[in-house]
């Protein structure tokens, strides 16, 4: 017996909620780490900012498309667990980052306004749907300044293996939604996704290894070299008080 498309999308719609869950978590180590430390350090907060703005307006299009339950579902737990990550994040960070959230809510509140009174019936779906394409792409390529710092400085400490890793999974299962709910717009950028989480895998082996190999021991602790001053006049008052008087015997 053959299995619907319908069941299949709701198959792999189901798999990218559970994996788009477990990427939503997979900064909590990055984020506590801030915390304890007080400092952003060198975690970029773009990703977080790029995807705060997909999930809302994901959420939007499911709501207007009106069969994407599933998308519906994902994005309202994204929506949260991503403010809450920006606002720890703002917490500890510069001046800058304030700056690009309110920047974040300022472009999403004017797709809104213009989708919602310019754009009528189903061209609403259409534009918003092409919008999410956009900033899913961006959201893939945000990784791409942190790529760049780990070639830089080879060093993979500010790109988490775990986050890679269900990102490309995630990618994998909302691209077999997209196809099969036939919707070109969910299975597009998610092609896109997958290249990109295998690039950061890639990297993240290449320049762990090589971070291994670069650890050194530590050198040897140098040999002390103690100096005794000596003062002749002493040695020679040892010598005169340790020589035994000559008797002479008559």
């Amino acid at each position: 017996m053959a299995i619907s498309h319908a069941t299949l999308a709701f198959t792999f719609g189901m798999l990218g909620n559970v994996i788009s869950f477990l990427v939503f978590l997979a900064p909590i180590s990055t984020f506590y780490r801030i915390y304890k430390k007080k400092s952003t350090e060198g975690f970029q907060s773009l990703p977080y900012l790029v995807a705060l703005f997909s999930s809302m307006l994901w959420l939007y299009y499911a709501l207007v498309k009106k069969d994407a339950m599933l998308l519906i579902t994902i994005n309202s737990f994204g929506c949260v667990i991503e403010t809450i990550y920006i606002i720890l994040y703002i917490i500890y960070a510069p001046t800058d980052a304030r700056l690009f959230s309110a920047m974040n809510v300022g472009s999403f509140a004017l797709i809104l306004l213009v989708t919602h009174f310019a754009v009528h019936g189903p061209l609403r779906v259409q534009v918003l749907g092409w919008i999410c394409v956009s900033i899913s792409v961006s959201v893939f390529a945000a990784p791409l300044s942190i790529v760049a710092q780990v070639v830089r400085t080879k060093s993979v400490e500010f790109m988490p293996f775990n986050l890679s890793f269900t990102l490309t999974l995630s990618a994998t299962m909302w691209f077999g939604y997209g196809l099969f709910l036939k919707d070109i717009c969910i299975a597009l950028p998610n092609v896109l996704g997958f290249g990109l989480g295998l690039v950061q895998m890639l990297l993240y082996a290449i320049y762990r290894k090589r971070g291994e190999k670069g650890k050194k021991a530590p050198p040897d602790e140098p040999l002390k070299s103690v100096v005794v001053e000596i003062n002749p006049l002493e040695v020679e008052k040892n010598k005169n008080d340790n020589e035994e008087p000559n008797t002479c015997a008559v």
